[in-house]
């Protein structure tokens, strides 16, 4: 017998009841363990009213181990698009509630889904982890549903920005996906990641360690250095993705918004005098620095609790968006070292894909030394942050405030790597070494036959210094464009990445370049 109207609307209803009922089940089950519902995540992530929901009546096709009396709708996972800030934005959420999560084959299927809607409408694609991993009741089918996520998460990469938010459990190979995306945040408490969990980690290696040791919010960002950012809680997370999709385009082929600044352009920065010491050897802190230079004092780090002595994050200059970098003399005198620049070479490598113009400000002293970066492959992996930049074809501006010694100077965006332009502060020493190292190692013969070299080595050190370790030399040669006085440095960067912004970089023809992975 045919359905009447009236019984095909009522059958609609259900459905939409039977939808709603799951959605307020989980908020009150996720309540419990001080966590929101998947879509009460979504809803209170994207601008009011602006969510809209896809295969929210899809249920899974799976009948062994009991799974053919269970047929949730929607398969615990909320797709769909909104926006935030006016901007368009996909989003996905997992419902732990819903199998604990667990990603089967028409869970994968609607995440594909909205992965290939994405990156054909070019918007930022928002993941929302919670998941205990594949769903053993499915076999294979998981295995390959997270293959076809892996694959697309590739294909997007670089093309539109892909954010992960760990909110719950995020284990085996369910960390693989939001390991190959843009940016990772993890909440105090909430969050975990790891591949083996403790009870496996205690079987095979005898070790003793807790959920939150082993895989939570503080470890990932600051031992790590797994994930971005670390929020208090969910709000907060909010708000910081919030304020970071401010920074980035919506697509590779786009510009990152443009904001009206009201902070002048030429406004003079005298405070560096201060911040910055004339004396080499003495720390400051870089990153009030940076907030002296940009517009409003507003800069966003990345990786803040990481390899904290190289320091990533956006700001804007002229109401642009760009990408800064600086060495951090507070932190290991600014050294370059494996994690700072793996750390500098993925952010590098961010910045370019997605147009936003390199701002570097130098002050490093050279690579940290010692067996245990060499063993671990300090040449390797430092020659990832120079590939990064000579790879790079966004505008890069770089000045250079203090040291600029020997294989650093050249890795930290020199004008010999591609740099567009360069300048320095009348106290910087580009140099291959320190002046005390340098007459140590060319003046050793002469200084060893003195019964007292302390006066001789002075005047050395002196002639060194007014030879090699100051601006002067680099800028006879073209290396460096001019130097400044530090109190002009924002009115430069303004102007020169003005200059640049029209730059256009034609690549030899190749598949892709071998960076030293």
């Amino acid at each position: 017998m045919t359905e009447t109207a009236d019984a095909k609307y009522q059958r609609l209803s259900e459905l939409r009841a039977e939808i709603d009922a799951l959605h307020t089940e989980a908020t009150t089950k996720q309540q419990k363990r001080k966590k929101r519902g998947a879509k009460e995540r979504v809803l209170a992530l994207l601008d009011e009213g602006s969510f809209v929901e896809l295969d929210a009546m899809v249920r899974h096709r799976a009948n062994d181990f009991g799974m053919d009396a269970k047929r949730p709708l929607g398969d615990g996972v909320v797709t769909g698009f909104g926006t935030i800030e006016g901007r368009k934005v996909a989003v996905f959420s997992q419902d732990f509630t819903i199998f604990g999560g667990s990603l089967g084959e028409v869970f994968a299927e609607k995440m594909v889904k909205l992965m290939d809607l994405a990156e054909r409408y070019g918007c930022p694609i928002i993941g929302i982890n919670d998941s205990a991993g594949a769903r053993i009741q499915e076999g294979v089918e998981g295995l390959a549903g997270y293959g076809e996520v892996f694959f697309r998460n590739v294909r997007a990469s670089g093309v539109i920005p892909q954010i992960s938010i760990i909110v719950g459990p995020c284990a085996g190979g369910a960390v693989y996906s939001p390991a190959m995306t843009d940016f990772i945040f993890m909440v105090n408490e909430i969050s975990q990641m790891f591949i083996t969990g403790p009870d496996v980690i205690k079987t095979v290696t005898g070790e003793t360690v807790t959920l939150e040791s082993l895989g939570g919010a503080e470890t990932h960002t600051s031992q790590s250095g797994v994930a971005h950012f670390r929020a208090a809680d969910e709000d907060d997370l909010n708000e910081q993705i919030r304020q970071l999709l401010s920074y980035l385009p919506s697509n590779n082929l786009e510009d990152a918004p443009y904001y009206t600044p009201g902070d002048d352009p030429d406004r003079s920065v005298p405070e560096l005098k201060t911040i910055v010491p004339e004396n080499t050897s003495r720390p400051y802190d870089v990153l009030k620095v940076i907030q002296a230079l940009v517009d409003d004092e507003e800069f966003m780090e990345v990786q803040p609790e990481y390899a904290a002595n190289i320091v990533t994050g956006f700001a804007r200059l002229d109401g642009h968006t760009v990408g800064i970098i600086a060495n951090q003399p507070s932190v290991l005198a600014g050294t370059l070292d494996i994690n700072a620049s793996v750390k500098g070479a993925r952010f590098v490598r961010t910045c370019d894909a997605y147009n936003i113009p390199l701002v570097v400000l130098e002050d490093v002293p050279g690579f940290l030394p010692g067996t245990d970066q060499e063993y671990n492959g300090i040449i390797r992996h430092g020659s990832k942050l120079l590939y990064a930049f000579a790879e790079a074809t966004v505008p890069r501006v770089t000045v250079i405030m203090r040291k600029a010694y020997g294989g650093a100077y050249v890795v930290m965006n020199s004008r010999h790597i591609g740099a567009d332009f360069v300048c320095a502060w009348p106290m910087s020493e580009i140099a291959v070494m320190g002046p005390d190292a340098a007459v140590n190692l060319v003046f050793r013969r002469e200084l060893a036959g003195l019964e007292d070299p302390t006066v001789r080595r002075k005047e050395l050190i002196s002639e060194y210094e007014d030879l090699f370790a100051s601006p002067y030399q680099a800028a006879g040669r073209g290396y460096i464009d001019d130097v400044i006085d530090p109190a002009d440095t924002r009115t430069w960067l303004v102007r020169s990445l003005d200059i640049a912004r029209s730059k256009r970089v034609a690549t030899p023809k190749r598949k892709h370049g071998n960076i030293p992975l």
